[in-house]
């Protein structure tokens, strides 16, 4: 166990279990679930979507998206449904070279604190094997909706695989730990500016700045989050269409609340019109 991560051996691995890989020079990193038998389910973006103007998000998941075009070692390496961004291939093209990490569960909150990157553990605990890659493959079969980097990533898929747990709201910066990190780091760095001016010389700062920083981390941990609820993988599409259709009543009550708005403050121009229009008919 590692502070960077914790690196782990192929006959160590079971079926079952979280692991992940680091891609360019630890930049980030690609997650899956093990299912057996050298293959590993995954997410990523849909198969079918384009390369043209895409914007640094869906840049990144084509990154980190299907393995080798033409597996040697198995023929069905690259399964992938043509409406969906779940994705089977063997361990040698998930890994695509890389080292190959396995992801802790059920860790305690002093050690999940001293991890030095977020995405490598989490204080919720892992359900069964059989049920983890009973998740997975289901939703081989039947899609995790709509990749996204920060909202739904190949971490959040893992997660959800390995725990059943989903929020009960809209996601936000979604279950993981990258994410976290992501936006933990210079969030963290601005909230922290106004006790940097108390702390002593570059030490105490960078002290303030970190203690910030695992703060954040920690309370977004899905084991942590007090809006998150289990949901069988059956009952899946059903909670994520609901949180969609949620998201669009949200927004749609946005669009109206600023028409609303720019309504209200015309109205005092409609309203000198009118007077002005008074005076000079009268």
């Amino acid at each position: 166990m590692g502070l960077l991560s914790h690196r782990v051996e192929r006959t160590e691995i079971k079926p079952g279990d979280h692991i992940y890989t680091w891609r360019a020079a630890y930049t980030y990193s690609h997650h899956g679930i093990y299912v057996g038998g050298s293959k590993v389910v995954h997410f990523t973006r849909k198969k079918e979507a384009g390369t043209a103007g895409l914007d640094s998000a869906i840049a990144i998941s084509s990154i980190i998206s299907q393995g080798s075009a033409e597996c040697p070692t198995f023929p069905d390496c690259g399964f992938q449904l043509p409406d969906s961004g779940v994705i089977l291939t063997c361990l040698d093209c998930f890994l695509r070279d890389g080292s190959l990490h396995g992801f802790e569960y059920g860790v305690p909150p002093a050690v999940f604190l001293a991890k030095l990157r977020g995405g490598t553990c989490t204080i919720a605990s892992s359900d069964s094997p059989d049920t983890v890659v009973h998740r997975a493959m289901y939703l081989l079969q039947n899609g995790f909706g709509n990749y996204d980097v920060f909202e739904n990533n190949c971490e959040d898929f893992a997660l959800y695989c390995k725990t059943g747990l989903l929020p009960v709201d809209e996601p936000g910066i979604g279950r993981s730990g990258q994410a976290s990190s992501a936006i933990g780091v210079p969030l963290a760095a601005l909230l922290s500016t106004p006790f940097k001016l108390l702390a002593a010389g570059p030490l105490g700062m960078a002290a303030v700045t970190a203690g910030m920083y695992c703060a954040g981390r920690y309370i977004t941990d899905i084991g942590v989050r007090k809006d998150v609820v289990k949901v069988e993988v059956e009952n899946l599409s059903a909670h994520l269409g609901w949180r969609r259709a949620k998201a669009e009543e949200e927004l749609a009550m946005k669009k109206q609340h600023s028409h609303d708005k720019v309504k209200k403050s015309l109205l005092p121009l409609k309203r000198k019109r009118d007077y002005t229009y008074c005076e000079i008919t009268s």
